[in-house]
């Protein structure tokens, strides 16, 4: 990922500062540690580093907004991330919870139809027609 080219430029303190400003918004330093900030840029560069904060401020002023964007893109991603696992903690947590009502729905209407038929046998009528009818339903398979 090259974010200044190299084209045009003779001198070659600044090409060599462009080329570890490329270096470093990559993240593949040589000489650095690979911090976004001037000291390392001067560090990755091999310069003195006046020559970034009085000669090259031009430089200087790019790569710290060009450090200060990808700042912001790697926290995005972050809190992205961060986000996703929550919603599927939740999710994970939500279908369980699912699992549980349904098992408990299947205990209470089985309960339910047993009273039904020990109501209909006591009261002397049909057990058929006390049976609980349960409706139809489309069961989605979870996960």
């Amino acid at each position: 990922m090259t974010v200044l080219p190299l084209d045009g430029e003779h001198d070659p303190v600044r090409r060599d500062i462009i080329a570890a400003i490329n270096r470093l918004l990559a993240g593949t330093p040589h000489r650095s540690n690979g911090r976004l900030n001037v000291s390392q840029l001067a560090v990755e560069a091999d310069v003195k580093r006046w020559h970034l904060t009085h000669q090259h401020t031009d430089l200087k002023d790019r790569f710290q907004a060009e450090a200060a964007q990808e700042e912001t893109k790697r926290t995005k991603v972050a809190q992205t991330g961060d986000a996703i696992e929550e919603l599927k903690r939740e999710n994970a947590e939500l279908r369980q919870h699912c699992r549980h009502l349904e098992s408990r729905l299947e205990v209470y209407a089985t309960a339910l139809n047993q009273l039904a038929m020990e109501h209909a046998a006591l009261s002397g009528r049909d057990a058929d027609a006390a049976k609980v009818r349960t409706l139809p339903r489309r069961r989605q398979p979870l996960p």
